[in-house]
């Protein structure tokens, strides 16, 4: 048999030195999670303020607006200009050396390593030589040093996964930085991009010696109504002959060719002959499709385990063995980015030739995330504990959640509305009986329905009324501070009802940043909260990114458990979908007790019990509401169905912020609900257009104080793939701001720059790793609607099995 390449088991477990503990917040109406994330990035916070030349950013304050950069002083200032540039692009030169930074770029874009960072460190920095080339260089290894320094992102060990818990005996933030001197990272792996084993599938399934030990599985929406005939949404019914039929329903995805001719008392060539023939019809699929997972090649390991002839099933093992060394090869090279870049290289050579497809997948409109073979996922060795302290302070929280269920409430019901009138629609034209879930499913597309877009903007609109109604925010403030007392019997007037929306509404997973001196002032209770983004209908720590990065998602399993005593029904979902979903975000927090349903995406594993086609799921009116009901009798709520695309429509839509050129900090009690924001016309940078690095950093610094702007900022150019820091003492970073801002300007001279302050800021880090640094962090807690629980589990509970 071929070997299987190991990587090393994840360590045991700690025991927990208490049971569950019930973490309230203050209305009683929402539960979080004893567990937390610890969401932060792998290198210090200390790093991009190294990026500021000491001094230089009060010696150009000394030019005004109206003064001419020109004459002594002018030319003093550009030496001074000149020493600081020199030695930030030795400072660069440092970062850009050492290993992990060249290991993290590596992950993100090893031909860097060579194009770009390689002839950086050849080059000897100079006031004469930074001429234009090198300085695109010093800028390149900047931007990745600020996404590495300051951004709270989950990926790789550049943005390692951290965990916390409540613990309601103490009182304020403790850190457990790890064993010293082990570093700072727990663990750390590298798993398949889904699409790189799916296409290794592809080429072994073109074999038809393999082929013949492939299941085929009939189409998740085709199903053979009671008078004989097949039918499919959109169209007339098809007459099927007996034979035709009799193969059609043993395609269920877990007998081969052989099996259903003996079940079916036929030849296999017959059966082969009539399968292909439901395959043209589009009936049925018969190809080696790897059920969507976190591991992938696990999955088509053991389809290929299946097949009954070594002579077939031994060298397609080996094909995939091939596969997995080479993995395990980048996961030996660790932060040595020359052995890294060396392993991927080789990867990507042995996936070439076994399936000749190009390794990296183009950037583009319509590539999802993974664009490489394998990707890395980390969990941080330093753990925290929160106490009473934040848990006291986070009423705010409460009333933005029960505003984030006002508007899924509202979702819910106008999206299920138009989802009632396309069930009239289908149960007036049914002729042959109830309404299948496919059929349901393909009536209401773009999932979750046609007019979600317009209908998800209006609640967003009501929800912004409602907040400037209760929050009464002076024209042209800048700050605005109210107590949760003050305006809290509005909130609750505006917003206040149970939870009525889609299973996954009961879920909301808010983002919150803690500003302190140090850990020691929020026990005195010298502190303040920012709450940053609140991912609604959503339980993100389920995600596959964060799930397998825990110690034990057994613990996790249990606080699904007292979500959901119950069965599930979840939708099977497709494995990515530009930009943003992938393996790595697909739910990993599924029990053998919860159903999977097809209805378009098939990515399950028939051979899982419980997984059923969209087909075999009816769709019923029971005393006004829509279910969708199994073979076995489960019934669930039809938004259940539609779960998942509801939540992608509305997850980043909470706000309680105006809409407007400039929105002020908004203030509840001690949490900062809305960071000071401002919309700028890029045309409005004209200091971006200035040909002199001096000259552009003392005019920016003009703008800056002009607009009133703080010292640190994060921007969102519509033309840069995500948000990046500036830091306005920093002429490396001016620069960044100014040539992103040419790049749009480029674009539409019309087009809008959004730029926010950034709090906590970097000298506020609270978190340290076994070396005593200090990093950025933000707390992502999941919070559960505990009003929601009773309506919800009593829509129906399955028994049996499908």
């Amino acid at each position: 048999m071929t070997e299987t390449p190991q990587l090393p088991q994840l360590p045991e477990a700690p025991h927990s030195p208490h049971g569950p503990q019930n973490v309230q917040l203050p209305s009683g109406g929402w539960r979080l999670w004893e567990h937390f994330a610890l969401r932060g990035p792998g290198f210090p916070a200390e790093g991009v303020l190294r990026m500021a030349p000491p001094d230089l950013a009060s010696a150009a304050d000394k030019f005004g607006p109206a003064d001419p950069l020109s004459g002594p002083e002018w030319e003093a200032f550009l030496e001074a200009f000149d020493t600081g540039a020199v030695r930030t692009a030795r400072l660069l030169q440092e970062i850009a050396a050492s290993p992990r930074f060249r290991a993290a770029v590596a992950w993100q874009n090893p031909a860097v390593l060579r194009t770009g960072i390689a002839p950086f460190l050849n080059w000897t920095p100079t006031a004469a030589s930074r001429s234009s080339m090198p300085r695109q260089r010093e800028e390149l290894v900047a931007h990745y040093w600020q996404r590495f320094c300051v951004k709270n992102d989950t990926i790789g060990f550049f943005g390692p996964v951290g965990w916390g818990r409540w613990d309601l005996a103490t009182r304020g933030i403790a850190v457990d930085p790890g064993s010293p001197g082990t570093g700072f990272l727990a663990d750390s792996r590298v798993y398949f991009a889904s699409w790189a084993v799916d296409a290794l599938a592809k080429s072994l399934g073109a074999d038809p010696a393999l082929l013949a030990w492939i299941p085929p599985r009939r189409v998740s929406f085709v199903r053979v109504a009671a008078d004989g005939t097949v039918r499919m949404p959109g169209r007339p019914p098809q007459e099927i002959g007996t034979t035709a039929r009799t193969v059609l329903e043993l395609c269920d995805g877990t007998r081969p060719v052989a099996a259903i001719a003996d079940a079916a008392g036929l030849t296999v060539a017959e059966t082969a002959e009539t399968v292909t023939a439901l395959v043209a019809k589009r009936w049925v699929h018969w190809r080696l499709d790897v059920p969507s997972a976190t591991h992938p090649e696990r999955e088509l390991r053991a389809i290929l385990d299946r097949i009954g002839d070594p002579a077939v099933r031994e060298p397609a093992l080996e094909k995939l063995a091939v596969l997995e060394r080479g993995r395990a090869a980048v996961q030996a090279a660790g932060l040595d980015a020359d052995a890294l870049t060396s392993a991927i290289g080789a990867l990507e050579a042995d996936f070439a030739a076994l399936t000749a497809t190009d390794a990296q997948r183009s950037k583009g409109a319509r590539t999802a995330p993974c664009r490489g073979l394998v990707y890395s996922d980390a969990r941080r060795a330093a753990t925290a504990t929160l106490g009473t302290a934040l848990l006291d302070e986070l009423t705010p929280l409460d009333l933005c959640l029960t505003a984030a269920r006002w508007m899924t409430n509202r979702v819910a019901e106008r999206i299920g509305a138009g989802i009632r009138e396309a069930y009239e629609r289908l149960a007036a034209n049914a002729d042959d009986g109830p309404v299948d879930l496919g059929s349901m499913w393909m009536a209401t597309l773009p999932s979750p329905h046609p007019q979600a877009g317009p209908i998800i903007d209006a609640v967003q609109d009501e929800l912004r009324a409602k907040w400037a109604a209760i929050l009464a925010v002076p024209e042209g403030a800048r700050s605005v501070r109210r107590s949760s007392a003050e305006i809290a019997e509005r909130v609750r007037a505006e917003f206040e009802e149970p939870g009525a929306g889609w299973s996954l509404a009961r879920y909301f997973s808010p983002d919150v940043l803690v500003v302190a001196e140090d850990r020691e002032a929020v026990a005195r209770g010298e502190f303040e909260l920012v709450l940053g983004e609140m991912h609604s209908a959503l339980n993100t720590m389920g995600a596959s990114l964060f799930v397998h990065q825990h110690p034990d998602r057994n613990e996790l399993i249990a606080e699904v458990d007292r979500d959901f005593p119950g069965p599930r029904l979840l939708p099977q979902l497709p494995k990515e979908l530009p930009l943003k979903w992938s393996a790595r975000s697909r739910p990993s927090l599924d029990r053998p007790e919860d159903y999977y349903v097809a209805v378009i995406d098939d990515t399950g594993d028939p051979y899982r019990p419980r997984t059923l086609p969209g087909a075999d799921v009816v769709v019923e009116d029971r005393d006004g509401a829509l279910v969708a009901v199994l073979p076995d009798g489960a019934a669930f709520d039809l938004l259940d169905v539609y779960a998942n695309t509801l939540t992608q429509r509305v997850m980043d839509r909470f706000t309680l912020r105006p809409d407007g050129e400039h929105t002020p900090r908004i203030t509840i009690d001690k949490m900062v609900v809305a960071r000071e924001t401002w919309s700028v016309p890029v045309a409005e940078l004209g200091f971006a257009e200035e040909k002199s690095e001096a000259k552009r950093y003392v005019r920016a610094r003009h703008w800056q104080a002009g607009r009133e702007l703080p010292r640190y900022v994060f921007v969102v150019s519509p033309t840069e793939p995500r948000p990046f820091y500036v830091d306005f003492d920093s002429p490396v970073y001016v620069t960044i701001l100014a040539k992103a801002a040419r790049r749009l300007a480029r674009k539409d001279p019309e087009a809008r720059l959004k730029i926010s302050e950034m709090l906590p800021t970097p000298e506020q880090a609270w978190l340290t790793d076994d070396e005593g640094n200090t990093f950025t962090s933000e707390l992502r807690f999941v919070a559960v609607d505990q009003t929601a629980v009773d309506t919800v589990a009593a829509v129906g509970q399955g028994s049996g099995e499908a």
